[in-house]
């Protein structure tokens, strides 16, 4: 068995945490999507529909945890991924979903 510290356990947790919001996954979906690969506040502001100081609270927070990363441009900052690994863990995410739902449908005879 090959465990790590318990210092690398939280500091994978600090990452876990970050992730754990709708609105922070709204996020992330987007510029993961956008075409440019980043976004600026004023545009997730608009797709998460809260207030731009909210948002910017959740990308600092996604930064922080080493997620995101920023560039500035005038008074404009522009945010996009820092890892291009997400893509595979929420299809690792889908999957449990998936599994979950038919152990569900199983227990209520579906």
């Amino acid at each position: 068995m090959n465990l790590k510290t318990k210092e690398h356990y939280e500091v994978r947790a600090q990452v876990a945490k970050a992730l754990a919001h709708p609105a922070r996954l709204l996020m992330l979906d987007a510029i993961q999507q956008c075409g440019d690969g980043e976004m600026c506040v004023c545009d997730l502001t608009e797709i998460v529909g809260v207030d731009q100081s909210t948002v910017s609270r959740h990308l600092a927070v996604l930064k922080q945890a080493g997620v995101l990363a920023d560039r500035k441009e005038g008074v404009m900052t522009f945010f996009r991924l820092r890892v291009r690994c997400l893509e595979g863990f929420w299809g690792c995410v889908e999957i449990v979903l998936k599994e979950k739902l038919k152990a569900q449908q199983k227990a209520v005879g579906r």
